[in-house]
């Protein structure tokens, strides 16, 4: 029966109860593919989509919003350390050695909670785990300045509370997947995950500046002291406004029920582990880590060297400056083009390409440049593409798998952690044997074709989290 346009605010009673109704239908039908979907929204009357979406959207926007301000704060904790560490050395006497064995701890640790994480996220929430996980590194890097004063080995001491923040920030990112695949549909996913991405740069940016500003005027505890109390203070916030004050527990028995998604887990991750669309994105990841973590270690030393009298501002602020709006730019872009019908698998490859094949043509520029301004316009070049990553593999592991996706972007994240500490020390290698940077960034290069090579022939955007025996979908919340 057609249903005429009429104004929704005579008819505020049917509205509400519309409201409440229409989510709880919904999330019980399977999920359906993209054009069945798209026909059965075409068919629905007008009214059914705008509630939707004055429902679902506003709550997104507060989401988004929150979710940039924690990245941002988790990376202002996390630099802290790597700001303050020549004025923690000098005070406590550390050697070359002892300041990088403290720095390279977070690292360690950083790679062993990542698959655990995302495990926890899926059975509980990852906005559960993520809220804990605040609260503790937060509280963490405000008690660093103490730990190190009343420690009688401040070498200990700061090598064993890197390693727990590690520990504490590594579920982060598998929370944030999981978080997103359950409760953010497909055409969305894509700006949120941009978007909470350029958390990172805004929160290197700012504690770069400000921070550098606190440990000038106030010394160095002055900066754990604020970007702790600040993490804290977010992740209570949260808690109070957006979990409505519910206790974050997290149970035994919540982590061994037997839901849909614990049953995937249990019986079909080798058979997930088969799929050509997995490996895709795990060897995708694996290579683009590497990279990104390789040109994040060596660019400052590249400048330093070649070009000797160029200003350190110049070349750690513009590239994140740059990144910023890329990122949100991706986002925008990527979620444009799949709500105009394009292919999300399409959409996701052509993120990669920008992000793994573009920007590997400005690496290889770096090779003959010889003035400092155009060294500085290729490397924001290549932070800016990098950022399409985003809405490219970092993304494509939710529509695979969105019932475990935090879990297996976990073990992404854990290869590339790894291979991307291997693959700073190999660079290092490289460059004392050749004395050339061009073998540094040739290998990038080669990595980058390789990963993107990888996408462009195996990466699908169907689910393959799904029960072949009885040839159905897990259970779903968008």
């Amino acid at each position: 029966m057609h249903l005429k346009q009429v104004d929704l605010d005579m008819y505020l009673p049917v509205r509400n109860l519309i409201c409440v109704i229409w989510p709880v239908i919904t999330s019980h039908r399977n999920l359906v593919c993209c054009k069945e979907k798209k026909e059965r929204e075409r068919k629905s009357p007008p009214c059914f989509i705008w509630l939707h979406l004055s429902v679902c959207r506003p709550v997104l926007r507060i989401w988004t919003v929150v979710l940039l301000l924690g990245t941002c704060l988790l990376y202002c904790a996390r630099v802290a350390m790597p700001i303050c560490a020549v004025s923690m050395a000098e005070r406590f006497s550390w050697s070359k050695r002892e300041t990088g064995m403290v720095l390279g701890s977070f690292f360690w640790g950083y790679c062993f909670t990542q698959v655990l994480g995302g495990y926890v996220s899926d059975r509980v929430g990852g906005e559960k785990v993520m809220l804990l996980s605040a609260a503790a590194w937060g509280a963490m890097t405000a008690f660093t300045p103490i730990l190190a004063h009343f420690c009688s080995q401040p070498i200990v001491s700061m090598t064993v509370s890197r390693f727990l923040m590690g520990l504490l920030q590594g579920v982060h990112y598998p929370s944030l997947a999981s978080l997103c695949s359950q409760k953010v549909v497909e055409s969305e996913r894509g700006f949120l995950m941009s978007t909470v991405g350029s958390g990172s740069y805004l929160g290197t940016l700012v504690i770069g500046g400000i921070g550098s500003l606190m440990l000038d005027l106030y010394g160095w505890e002055s900066v754990f002291y604020i970007s702790g109390l600040l993490s804290v203070l977010w992740a209570y916030s949260m808690w109070k406004y957006l979990l409505k004050g519910e206790g974050p527990i997290i149970t035994l028995e919540s982590l061994g029920s037997a839901g849909t998604q614990s049953k995937l887990s249990k019986r079909n991750w080798l058979r997930l582990f088969r799929q050509p669309a997995v490996c895709a994105v795990i060897i995708t990841h694996l290579c683009n880590a590497s990279t990104f973590f390789t040109l994040l270690s060596w660019l400052p030393t590249f400048f330093k060297d070649t070009f000797p009298d160029a200003k350190g501002w110049v070349f750690n602020v513009i590239p994140w400056f740059v990144a910023i709006p890329s990122s949100l730019f991706s986002g925008y872009l990527s979620d444009h083009l799949i709500s105009q019908g394009f292919d999300t698998a399409s959409v996701r490859k052509l993120m990669q390409f920008f992000s793994m094949g573009v920007s590997s043509v400005f690496t290889l520029f770096l090779c003959g440049t010889t003035t400092f301004p155009t060294a500085v316009a290729f490397v924001s070049a290549i932070m800016g593409l990098t950022t399409f990553n985003h809405c490219g593999v970092s993304v494509n592991v939710q529509d695979l798998a969105p019932s475990c996706a935090g879990a297996l972007f976990g073990v992404m994240n854990t290869c590339g952690a790894f291979t991307g500490v291997i693959m700073v020390y190999f660079s290092g290698y490289l460059i004392e044997a050749t004395g050339s940077w061009a073998s540094v960034f040739g290998l990038i290069t080669v990595l980058n074709l390789l990963g993107l090579g990888t996408f462009l022939c195996f990466a699908e955007a169907r689910r393959v989290d799904i029960d072949l025996a009885k040839g159905r979908y897990h259970n779903i919340h968008i």
